[in-house]
């Protein structure tokens, strides 16, 4: 796996850690966090929690698994990332517009991003 991969892999990692943490279990939770918020190797996490780092591993790509699973049945990181998208493009059209229905529009797109 390339770096680029890598850390895109990671990006989406911590994205769906971000809507699906509380799905996880508490050590899923721990291990996960320090992976991939923390940065900690294996190794680390393993002598902090005197187990292997095999186990610390496979407690991880369970964990990752899940997280993806979640995702293909609820779909909220997709829905997330269309919703960014979207505002997106209403920003850019919002140019175009006259003063006053510039900012009505701009409130609009205020109170979406508020949803988040």
């Amino acid at each position: 796996m390339t770096e680029e991969n890598a850390l895109q892999k990671t990006n989406r990692i911590n994205l769906l850690f971000d809507f699906y943490e509380q799905l996880l279990t508490e050590k899923q939770q721990m291990f996960c966090k320090q992976y991939f918020h923390d940065d900690y190797s294996l190794g680390e996490i393993a002598s902090e929690f005197q187990i292997s780092r095999q186990a610390v591993y496979e407690h991880i790509k369970r964990a990752e698994s899940v997280l993806e699973e979640y995702e293909a049945k609820l779909g909220l990181l997709g829905k997330y990332e269309e919703r960014q998208e979207l505002l997106q493009k209403l920003d850019r059209l919002l140019e175009g517009l006259d003063a006053p229905n510039r900012e009505a529009a701009a409130k609009l797109i205020s109170r979406l991003n508020e949803l988040d």
